[in-house]
């Protein structure tokens, strides 16, 4: 891109790592520019009309949605990301989607105000996992061997479960060891640099602070546990 890439972004939000990783599997030179959700500047507000992140600013110009700004990128700077055939390019849409809801699912799960709150998520959770181990076939990524934008999705994803898991009383309910092949597949995102350079070295250590500040179940078993940091 001839024009200067800015990524308005959040250290935490899962989004703004699927446009990062986007971002840097193409090689594209970007600059990010860190906000406090909590108190969203005039000139943010201005160019993010539903008051999220990502922002993508190409130019003067800013387009806002992580879906969006990954399907832009797609469009036009290489490699792409897609299956060039047109079914597989809609299937795999429709499983950003279910990325998407997952993400929905985590935050219940983080949310919730009591177990039986937490072990409802954690069902809805199992059963969307299922399928997704039922349409993995050979990895080490979704579709094989191509990294895809389905992976730049569920990479961020991925990310809670290193929490969850450090986690006794809610290892049984809320991992990944049931789906092998879901299991390699975190394993071999985890190792992409795109997916590594997405976050802050201490990021682990954030996500477990976000966490516990939470007035929820899960922040209350998190109490002992949780790093001391602060956002």
């Amino acid at each position: 891109m001839s024009q200067p890439i800015t990524l308005v972004s959040h250290l935490l939000c899962p989004y703004v790592q699927r446009a990062a990783i986007v971002l840097l599997e193409k090689g594209v030179p970007f600059t990010r520019k860190n906000i406090d959700l909590a108190n969203k500047p005039d000139w943010f507000l201005a160019i993010s009309p539903l008051g999220k992140v990502p922002v993508l600013q190409v130019g003067e110009a800013a387009i806002f949605e992580s879906a969006v700004i990954c399907e832009y990128l797609d469009e036009t700077q290489a490699p792409p990301l897609h299956p060039a055939d047109p079914l597989a390019r809609a299937r795999h849409r429709g499983w950003m989607e279910l990325g998407s809801a997952i993400l929905n699912d985590i935050a219940g799960v983080y949310s919730a105000p009591d177990e039986a709150s937490l072990q409802l998520k954690a069902q809805q959770l199992a059963q969307k996992w299922a399928q997704v181990e039922a349409a993995l076939s050979g990895g080490p990524y979704f579709a094989g061997v191509e990294f895809t934008l389905v992976d730049a999705v569920f990479a961020p994803v991925f990310r809670y479960y290193d929490a969850f898991e450090a986690i006794a009383p809610l290892r049984a309910n809320l991992s990944l060891a049931p789906w092998p092949q879901i299991e390699a597949w975190r394993r071999a995102l985890a190792q992409r640099p795109s997916v590594q350079q997405a976050v802050v070295a201490d990021y682990p250590q954030r996500l477990l602070a976000f966490l516990q500040q939470r007035k929820s179940f899960l922040g209350a078993l998190l109490q002992p546990a949780a790093a001391s940091c602060t956002l």
